[in-house]
């Protein structure tokens, strides 16, 4: 498959060809669904927790006598149905990951490129540098090649001076070829890869 190249200044830069086996591939939802549910399950903290009646600081002495008062039977003020108890079956510290095979991950990875290729939401760049860190320029650059929704991977080292000057403009993700990942490809409206980044990731679907 070719796909026209152009600057970030909106040139003209030839043609390149890309993977049927990266790009081309029918994408599948429920392959990229299970993909964004694995990471947003490894991305959450799980640091959620309430005090079971046995953490509870107050007495466990028995509230009153057994018998004698017409009341139910309690004995400890900890218990869950009192106010100031503890709480029955609440959540607990711990990892909401999941397994999920190396293979259908890097199954998702490509389904997600092809996807972008197939909505026509995919462009490649030469070249992801700035000559300056100027948000202004760049933000006029963008506004030239129609992104306003857009995740930008670069090579392996990004370009200093364009990652400064991106920072600042929302809605716009820059990452490194390394780190592409499925759910920021998803998030955005557009995907556009530099040169050096489809080559590195020809290199590692080889």
């Amino acid at each position: 498959m070719e796909l026209n190249v152009k600057t970030l200044a909106g040139l003209d830069a030839g043609t390149i060809s890309l993977s049927d086996e990266i790009f081309g591939l029918d994408p599948r939802k429920d392959i990229l669904a299970r993909m964004v549910r694995w990471q947003l399950a490894k991305k959450q903290q799980g640091t959620h927790k309430s005090k079971t009646r046995a953490e509870i600081a107050r007495t466990g002495a028995k509230m009153f006598k057994q018998k004698g008062t017409g009341r139910a039977r309690h004995h400890s003020a900890r218990a869950p149905q009192f106010r100031g108890g503890g709480k029955a079956h609440g959540p607990v510290v711990r990892s909401h990951e999941h397994e999920l095979t190396k293979k259908v991950r890097a199954l998702a990875l490509r389904h997600a490129l092809s996807a972008k290729f197939k909505s026509e939401d995919l462009i490649i760049i030469d070249d992801l540098v700035a000559a300056e860190a100027k948000t202004k320029l760049l933000v006029g650059s963008f506004a030239g090649l129609g992104l306003t929704n857009a995740l930008m991977i670069g090579g392996v080292e990004l370009d200093t001076n364009f990652k400064l000057a991106a920072a600042n403009i929302p809605n716009i993700d820059v990452l490194p070829v390394q780190g592409i990942n499925v759910y920021d490809i998803l998030r955005r409206g557009k995907l556009v890869l530099s040169k050096s980044a489809v080559e590195a990731l020809e290199e590692r679907f080889r």
